[in-house]
C-alpha cells in the first residue's frame, strides 16, 4: 500500500449547534483517491464536527498502514490544537482532542496541516451530500 496517504475531513453542522455530518477523502501520495466517507453524527457544533471528521478520517486511514499520514483540514482551530499552538479549553472538545491524539499516536507519522475551504472541497460536498439527506 501507499508509503503516505492524505486525509481530507470536513465536520459541519447547520446551526451551531445543529444537525452535522463529516466528510473524508483519503488519497495516496499521487492523488488517486483510497476512499471516501460521509456519515451524518447528530446534533453537535462545527467544531465537535471538525474533530468527529478528523477522528474517523485517521481510523480509516489506519486500514492502509501507511508509513505516514497527512491530515489536511480548514479547521484552523483544529490542526493548531493538534500541532498544540492552542489550548483545548472547551471542555466538549477536549474527550474530542484525547481520542484523535491518542489516535494520531498509534500511527508512525502524522502531520497536521491548514488548507483553505475551496482545497477541502471534495470532504465538503460529500458532507453536505449527507447532511442534505438529514435535513431537508
Amino acid at each position: 500500500m501507499s508509503k503516505i496517504i492524505k486525509t481530507f475531513s470536513d465536520g459541519g453542522a447547520r446551526g451551531n449547534p445543529g444537525p452535522a455530518a463529516i466528510g473524508i477523502v483519503i488519497k495516496d501520495e499521487n492523488d488517486k483517491i483510497l476512499k471516501k466517507h460521509a456519515e451524518y453524527v447528530g446534533e453537535t457544533t462545527n467544531n465537535q464536527a471538525e474533530y468527529k471528521a478528523l477522528i474517523k478520517a485517521l481510523e480509516l486511514a489506519k486500514e492502509f498502514k501507511p508509513a505516514e499520514i497527512n491530515c489536511y483540514l480548514d479547521s484552523e482551530l483544529v490542526v493548531k490544537q493538534m500541532r498544540q499552538e492552542f489550548r483545548v479549553k472547551d471542555k466538549d472538545l477536549q474527550p474530542l482532542f484525547i481520542k484523535c491524539w491518542n489516535l494520531a499516536l498509534q500511527l508512525k507519522k502524522v502531520k497536521f496541516h491548514h488548507i483553505p475551504r475551496e482545497l477541502n472541497s471534495e470532504a465538503d460536498q460529500i458532507l453536505n451530500e449527507e447532511l442534505d439527506k438529514h435535513t431537508k
